[in-house]
């Protein structure tokens, strides 16, 4: 009897690569369109359908007629203003499903797409088209709170570089700064506190960002910001994980609270259990089938009624896990991003990551002035490999340079 081929589904294996790169492609490519789906007076439910739509249907281009499972990592969800966690309303909702964006408002778009069990997500924060914004320039307080979202992100990504990684110099230099020990997560969460601070801000308590694996978007390690108590992170980046990197910032206290909306995102579990009612078996049965341990929303089964009704007894038994529907207890703007990235040999390998901004648009006199965190940002997050690309693309400024490009242009302003 033939041995059964043990696959590696690890990072070295260039077919995983490939397949996190491919459903990465899809999500920046549904994002960009969903973005432009946000204008006044839109429904957010709308939206979500249509997203989801263009998910499937982008899906459904790629590995065909090969036996591995694909489809969606994460609904497409509009979060509005003071809404911290992903937002996807129900039609049988009418409350929810005619809610409509918003001149000015801040909100926040996330999806993801998975090919194989290899899923990525990315999120993105935008201000809705307005007349005070309408060239595209952002000032006051929204400026300040983008501003204070895309550097904590910044730096997250730089401080989950596992230590003498991106080291140079001699072998025994190297090897020295390999032997430091990683960045606490206690410290991680004051140096990203400085950051949004510079800009008047407060990160968004428990902020999670989780490792990834194949058919699961939360591992065993995880890096908390901001934690309440009873809260901690676990473990620490290392080369070969792929990471979803989260980072939530608030123009409040960053302090959350529940609200009494319909909770409508679920992820089946592994926990196993009898389910005695029919409708529910039913229900987690179309769950395994279309989304196995991916997150999915209501309205994306069959009969969107019936899935109310089934998934109590799913949720009661922890088969399958809802998320509530969580903000700000200020009611203030929260703004928040999502990167999947692999950690290589060479450095951060950003598979999936929003759309880096135009600094020179935003108008505010806030800076950051803590020389650590401008070292830190200074870093590059890879390494470079010596080969060219065909197709050459416009060399990302260190984060650093950008921040102070930023603050002599809002210096010109004055």
């Amino acid at each position: 009897m033939a041995e059964e081929t043990q696959v590696d589904y690890s990072l070295s294996n260039s077919d995983t690569l490939t397949k996190y790169k491919t459903a990465a492609r899809i999500a920046h490519q549904v994002l960009e369109t969903v973005t432009g789906w946000c204008v006044e007076g839109e429904k957010i439910l709308t939206i979500c359908e249509r997203g989801d739509r263009l998910l499937d249907e982008e899906v459904g281009k790629v590995y065909k007629g090969k036996k591995i499972s694909k489809g969606v990592a994460h609904p497409t969800t509009i979060s509005p203003s003071s809404f911290v966690t992903p937002y996807t309303p129900l039609a049988s909702d009418p409350a929810d499903a005619a809610v409509v964006l918003k001149p000015g408002e801040v909100v926040k778009i996330q999806l993801g797409a998975q090919i194989d069990g290899f899923g990525t997500i990315v999120g993105d924060t935008i201000i809705i088209p307005s007349k005070e914004n309408k060239d595209d320039e952002i000032s006051g307080r929204e400026a300040d709170l983008l501003l204070a979202t895309h550097y904590a992100n910044e730096l997250l990504l730089r401080l989950m570089i596992p230590p003498g990684l991106m080291s140079a110099g001699s072998e025994e230099e190297k090897k020295k700064a390999t032997s430091e020990k990683p960045i606490t997560q206690s410290k991680i969460t004051q140096l990203l506190e400085k950051v949004v601070k510079s800009y008047d801000c407060n990160l968004v308590e428990n902020t999670t960002s989780w490792v990834f694996e194949r058919n699961e978007i939360e591992g065993k390690k995880k890096i908390v910001l901001a934690p309440s108590e009873g809260q901690k992170g676990e473990g620490v980046p290392e080369v070969g994980e792929a990471w979803g990197v989260e980072v939530g910032v608030s123009l409040g206290s960053g302090k959350v609270k529940t609200l009494e909306n319909r909770p409508t995102l679920h992820r089946r579990t592994t926990t196993t259990y009898g389910l005695k009612r029919p409708s529910s078996r039913q229900i987690l049965s179309e769950i395994v089938k279309k989304f196995g341990t991916f997150p999915f929303s209501l309205r994306q089964l069959d009969d969107e009624r019936a899935a109310k009704v089934g998934v109590v007894e799913c949720v009661r038994s922890n088969v399958v896990r809802q998320y509530e529907v969580i903000a700000d207890k200020d009611g203030a703007a929260v703004s928040r991003l999502f990167t999947t990235m692999a950690i290589t040999k060479n450095g951060l390998m950003l598979l999936s990551a929003p759309p880096s901004p135009d600094l020179s648009k935003f108008k505010t006199d806030k800076k950051i002035t803590d020389a650590e965190i401008l070292k830190i940002l200074e870093q590059p997050i890879s390494k470079s490999t010596g080969t060219k690309s065909k197709n050459k693309k416009k060399k990302k400024k260190p984060a650093k340079k950008a921040v102070e490009e930023d603050s002599e242009e809002s210096s010109e302003e004055e």
